[in-house]
């Protein structure tokens, strides 16, 4: 029966990590709630699906959404990246800690055998001024931007909260993210698939830099994949941070290169123009320090690596997107 089954809860369940989340999970024998502010699309499964609509930020509906939850997906963030933080820092901080203060204190009061498990998405760039060495999570987190700082007490709340026992908590620290979802799914936030969007509109493809710049590009495939492992492997884990990342450190120029190649040979046109560009006045200073990062500590615990090749996830990316997703 499918009530004997762990009910797991995805919160911003229609996001681009939370749709890939979601369809990972409706593949094990698991009772699956998926929650956001507008109806995620779950493919069928093993699983038994409920979706839900809520706004986690009104009273009662986060206690709701998370009733009986053995475990809990947060995938909760503010849209819009840095710059909307920026531009609304009261409900972005309501948003990005508030959900995770009412989380803890929600599944605090559950009672129960063990406290649920609760596995957050973080942020690599928390660390603030990445050191020249790729990180692995014993770095001091010195965040410079308001989006990290807020990602931080979120993190800071939910391990205290484990280290009081109210809850189980594990926070994976994202790198650069990229692909798409269900066609409700908004997937065009970062910059890859910003450059991808240029790329096919036959516009150059600019950076803020002289393209050597490194980031761990990674497609959202082997991230939710991540996320599964975090809860299959939750003993090993809990109360510390995970960084995840290729290991590998793709200077950001040969990728758009490589994306400008890929929409040329997928649309028969020739190629877009890469092309350094003044960077708007309040980049950040991060943008051009480049972020690798060293994901062997989560590896030696779970088993989990990349394997979607960077090329491989790229070309299926635009040949979707050329196909009239």
């Amino acid at each position: 029966m499918t009530e004997d089954r762990p009910l797991i809860v995805v919160l911003g369940a229609s996001g681009l990590v939370g749709s890939a989340v979601t369809a990972a999970l409706a593949r094990r024998p698991v009772r699956l709630r998926a929650v956001a502010r507008r109806p995620s699309v779950v493919p069928g499964g093993p699983a038994g699906v409920e979706v839900r609509t809520a706004d986690l930020t009104v009273s009662g509906e986060l206690a709701a959404m998370v009733d009986g939850a053995a475990a809990v997906v947060d995938l909760i963030q503010y849209g819009g990246g840095w710059r909307a933080v920026d531009a609304d820092p009261a409900e972005s901080e309501r948003v990005n800690v508030g959900v995770m203060a009412d989380l803890v204190e929600i599944l605090g009061k559950n009672g129960g055998p063990e406290p649920p498990l609760v596995v957050y998405a973080g942020a690599a760039s928390q660390i603030g001024l990445p050191p020249e060495r790729p990180i692995d999570g014993s770095e001091p987190d010195r965040p410079l931007t308001l989006y990290d700082r807020q990602k931080l007490a979120a993190e800071t709340t939910l391990r205290t909260a484990t280290t009081d026992l109210a809850v189980r908590g594990i926070t994976l620290r994202l790198p650069t993210v990229f692909g798409l979802g269900p066609p409700e799914t908004v997937s065009d936030r970062g910059i890859v698939m910003s450059m991808v969007r240029r790329a096919l509109a036959g516009e150059p493809i600019t950076m803020w830099h002289d393209g050597t710049v490194r980031r761990d590009v990674v497609h959202v495939d082997d991230i939710a994949d991540a996320f599964l492992a975090a809860l299959d492997h939750p003993d090993d884990l809990v109360g510390g941070h995970w960084p995840l990342g290729a290991g590998r450190g793709d200077m950001l120029g040969d990728v758009f290169r490589e994306i400008a190649d890929i929409v040329a040979t997928r649309t028969g046109r020739p190629p877009v123009p890469v092309i350094s560009v003044e960077p708007p006045a309040d980049s950040p200073v991060t943008d051009f320090r480049s972020l690798t990062i060293d994901p062997s500590r989560f590896r030696s615990i779970t088993g989990w690596r990349v394997r979607v090749p960077l090329s491989q996830a790229l070309d299926r990316t635009v040949a979707t997107l050329v196909d009239g997703r």
